[in-house]
């Protein structure tokens, strides 16, 4: 992490900076022949950038400099800012994501660490910490506000009020993450209210998917100020009309930008952000990270300078980041270039003055450090295989139903399949068997259910990457199957395998919190590509198979979810029976 935005400035440094900006001291570097997107105007201004150390000294003339850059023509922008990420979606640690998506013009990211939180606590969220340091990109975090996210599931950790606490001194610390738990704010929950207090000034994220009328007023009314989960217009624009930010979330496991564009307008588009949520490496590779969202939102019809807009000064303003967002004089000058306002393809990539990326590649020397070390987080109770047996019991069964490149779920009810006493996966109705094995304390407790729309034939998938608790989900056809996949996921300390007859056919090992590798991008995003490729080869037509399957877990998203505790129903936050007389 380079030093910090919100550091105290010397008065040598601001003497020094006026000097340049007023033409009488000689700058460090000179961009010219630009075409500067101004993001407070709305317009494009052809022109010079002139950068003085670590920040912008002038804009639009030129000024003697010490290096000289003729960017001729091509469209210069604020650095992207991602107003939402969580960092593990994308498999690796912090300095092996940056590598590539700061060359793709993300210089700023806003992570909510509530995955590896979960897993580890109080230790997880000092890794993402340490891991951030001293790389060409800011990473503030909000707080996890919700670690469990709800009592109906087990986690890894507990972290109250009094746990978080500490971490509000640091200064990359921006706020509270999303608050999943809307009826624990509606009831008052006590620890929740104390999270929300201790934030003061900061930001309150919201995560409030289909909550409506008098109950988001009442969660409104708490103090929180923005909401990522809106699916329709209607959602969206009832939000927005009560006073909340829009998070527009373009990512690998949810995609919302086509439905919700039409709701921006002139008048209202600085209420609004893009942002990803969760992004999977194989996506970052293939379409970019920020730039892939803007990229997108133009090809939709969306105005080039609103899109970058809604990724640059719109979150700098929401978060308060007053030296981030824009190109002006004083601001820190972090820059993308890029040649047209279709393609959005960064040529380079400016942090605090310096060149970082070029042509989509990191030009840039890491700074050596030990990395951080993490304990073991895979702990099953020793399995015999007779466990992924569901008995029959009389009347029919809750299916959790699949909506493509959606995390909310529908529920039905069905007449189930059965091989004499048990319960059987029904390929021909899509129904497969699903379950959730408790892998933090070795309990042995296991939740049970039915999912319709995965689509394999055969074989079976399970990961460790369960939303948000992340405990084990496996689906899959033959109970064999299962049993391989789950205890492959054991043996190789977390990821993800896919397992057909017996044999495991892909997998990816992910160490860190049975979320994260050490390795490459490159490499991880190729083991993820290859493992879709061998579960969509089990029959499934989902796009993103394993992000999919990964929030068939989160009990916080409508409307029926699977947690080692059973089936929940995720609107009226109770656990229900398979079974329905």
């Amino acid at each position: 992490m380079s030093p910090n935005p919100f550091a105290r400035r010397s008065t040598k440094s601001i003497k020094d900076l006026i000097e340049v900006s007023s033409g009488q001291k000689v700058a460090d570097l000179s961009l010219e022949n630009g075409k500067i997107v101004n993001v407070f105007t709305g317009e494009i201004i052809e022109g010079n950038i002139t950068v003085f150390q670590d920040r912008i000294a002038g804009v639009g003339p030129k000024y003697k400099a010490a290096k000289r850059i003729d960017l001729k023509g091509k469209y210069v922008a604020p650095g992207f800012i991602d107003g939402h990420f969580h960092i593990e979606s994308s498999m690796v640690i912090i300095p092996e994501l940056a590598r590539f998506i700061v060359p793709r013009g993300t210089t700023s990211v806003i992570a909510d660490p509530h995955e590896i939180a979960n897993v580890l606590g109080y230790d997880g969220i000092r890794f993402m910490l340490e891991s951030s340091k001293y790389n060409p990109m800011n990473v503030f975090l909000t707080l996890p506000s919700c670690v469990p996210s709800t009592n109906l599931e087990t986690s890894g950790s507990t972290m109250r009020a009094f746990d978080i606490y500490p971490f509000f001194r640091e200064k990359w610390v921006v706020g509270l993450g999303e608050v999943m738990n809307y009826p624990g704010v509606l009831s008052g929950d006590d620890d929740l209210m104390e999270k929300i207090a201790i934030t003061e000034e900061k930001r309150v994220e919201g995560h409030a998917p289909g909550v409506g009328g008098k109950d988001l007023a009442g969660y409104i009314s708490a103090g929180i100020s923005s909401d990522h989960e809106s699916t329709t217009i209607e959602e969206a624009r009832e939000k927005l009309r009560l006073g909340m930010y829009v998070m527009i979330r373009e990512g690998s496991a949810a995609r919302n930008l086509k439905d919700l564009l039409p709701l921006i307008k002139p008048q209202n588009k600085s209420r609004f952000m893009l942002v990803t949520d969760d992004h999977n490496p194989s996506d970052i590779l293939a379409t970019g990270h920020m730039d892939g969202v803007v990229r997108k939102a133009v090809r939709l019809g969306l105005n080039p300078i609103t899109a970058i807009q809604l990724t640059t000064i719109n979150p700098a303003l929401y978060f308060g980041f007053k030296d981030l967002g824009a190109i002006a004089p004083g601001m820190l000058a972090d820059l993308v270039v890029f040649d047209n306002l279709k393609d959005i393809n960064a040529t380079e990539v400016f942090k605090k003055g310096q060149l970082v990326g070029k042509n989509g590649e990191a030009v840039y020397d890491e700074v050596p450090r030990p990395r951080p070390m993490i304990r073991s987080t895979v702990n099953i109770k020793w399995l015999e295989g007779s466990e992924f047996r569901i008995p029959a019991k009389s009347g029919r069964v809750r299916v959790i139903c699949i909506i493509p490149n959606q995390i909310v779920t529908r529920h039905k009810i069905v007449k189930p399949k059965l091989d004499g006493r048990e319960v059987v996966s029904d390929t021909k109705r899509d129904i497969l068997k699903a379950f959730v094995l408790e892998r933090h304390t070795a309990s042995g407790r296991i939740g049970k259910g039915l999912v319709q729309g995965f689509g394999i034939k055969r074989g079976a998938v399970a990961t460790s990457i369960a939303h948000d608790s992340h405990n084990i989900i496996a689906i899959g056809v033959d109970d064999a199957d299962i049993f391989k996949a789950v205890t492959h996921i054991n043996k190789i300390g977390g990821g993800i395998a896919a397992v057909s007859d017996g044999e495991v056919i892909a997998d990816v090992k992910l160490p860190i919190a049975g979320l994260m590798s050490d390795r490459p991008l490159k490499e991880v995003a190729e083991e993820v590509r290859k493992i879709t490729l061998a579960i969509q080869n089990l029959g499934s037509e989902l796009e993103d198979p394993i992000m999919t399957l990964s929030f068939l877990a989160l009990p916080v998203i409508p409307e029926l979810k699977l947690t080692d505790f059973g089936l929940i129903d995720a609107v009226l936050f109770k656990k229900v029976d398979l079974f329905v007389k």
